[in-house]
């Protein structure tokens, strides 16, 4: 059973999605690549995941640098879950770029380069906002590029962690 959950946030409502005890999913509600296939999902507020999920985004949008003991399962293709894996490691208030994860996912890969487009897909798609941190990805000229909760959250989750503007 999948469960879900609307969180209100200083940056808007985002609809989280939980099974088996671990957060599947967190987006902005409208968001690019939202899911279409909510329909059986279960309304369940209450469920402690949830209740962790929204202590936490309540400290983060004070600034607090912390991770949530939270289980989180994304669901993706192996070349996703890689991608996801090297934005686990990103530093809250650091950025890299498509081209920085492409480089480190040859190299874990053995082969002599990645295209960072296809990094840059995999980034677009990553089903848990904010926790896995694909706001800290930018384009190799320091630009703000691709975000699918749109390019003014992207702004506004860099400017909180790195208390500069962006």
């Amino acid at each position: 059973m999948i469960y879900t959950c609307t969180i209100d946030t200083a940056l808007g409502a985002m609809t989280a999605s939980a099974e088996n005890g671990a957060l599947t999913g967190l987006w902005f509600i409208g968001q690019k690549y939202y899911p279409s296939k909510t329909g059986t999902w279960m309304d369940e507020c209450n469920y402690a995941v949830f209740e962790t999920l929204r202590l936490w985004l309540g400290e983060y949008f004070s600034g607090k640098n912390s991770m949530p003991d939270l289980k989180i399962e994304p669901q993706g293709t192996p070349f996703q879950k890689a991608v996801w894996e090297i934005l686990l490691k990103i530093p809250f208030g650091q950025v890299t770029t498509y081209g920085e994860i492409a480089k480190k996912l040859a190299i874990m890969r053995g082969l002599p380069s990645m295209s960072a487009q296809a990094v840059g897909g995999a980034v677009g798609h990553n089903p848990i906002s904010i926790l896995i941190p694909c706001h800290r990805v930018i384009g190799s000229n320091k630009s703000l590029t691709g975000y699918a909760g749109g390019i003014d959250k992207k702004k506004a989750l860099l400017q909180l962690e790195t208390q500069t503007l962006f």
